[in-house]
């Protein structure tokens, strides 16, 4: 499970303007995360929102009402404190789905941190919590294995990877 995600909301909606409307909604309301969306069969869409619980609730409740307002909304939910074997589900889920990336985690870290290979604890901070594993997964000698990178905490892998410049 990681730092940011104490909290997984779910938004439902028939059609593409409603999910963008609720997700839309979602993300100015609090201080959540709008991962990805998924579509299903008959123009249902579920659009996945993390952060903490409190805000993950506020984001969900208005992103519904705003689904609802703009088209269908078919339904909500939030799940506080998902088990670890919904956020490794959740996480395969949001791998498949994220843009390609112009760079590679490693680049950008480097970029980041103005020095190839040296990254700060700053600079690693800026990155997604996939790109930290992304780029642990790339660096030779990491002291985490595969399942362990994928159940980090951001924070965890920042210490990891500063460390290991040491």
């Amino acid at each position: 499970m990681t730092q940011s995600m104490t909290a997984l909301g779910l938004i439902e909606t028939i059609g593409v303007p409603a999910l963008i409307a609720a997700a839309d909604a979602a993300a100015k309301t609090a201080d959540v995360r709008v991962m990805t969306f998924e579509k299903a069969d008959a123009g249902l869409i579920t659009v996945y929102i993390v952060g903490d619980v409190a805000s993950v609730r506020a984001a969900v409740e208005a992103g519904g009402e705003e689904a609802r307002r703009v088209g269908k909304l078919v339904g909500t939910h939030v799940i506080p404190r998902p088990d670890l074997s919904v956020s490794a589900m959740l996480e395969s889920i949001w791998r498949k789905n994220a843009p390609a990336e112009p760079k590679p985690a490693a680049d950008e870290a480097a970029e980041l941190s103005g020095t190839e290979g040296g990254e700060s604890a700053e600079a690693l901070a800026k990155l997604s919590l996939q790109q930290l594993r992304e780029l642990a997964r790339t660096t030779p000698g990491f002291p985490l294995n595969a399942s362990g990178i994928n159940t980090a905490a951001k924070a965890e892998l920042i210490r990891l990877l500063t460390e290991k410049k040491d």
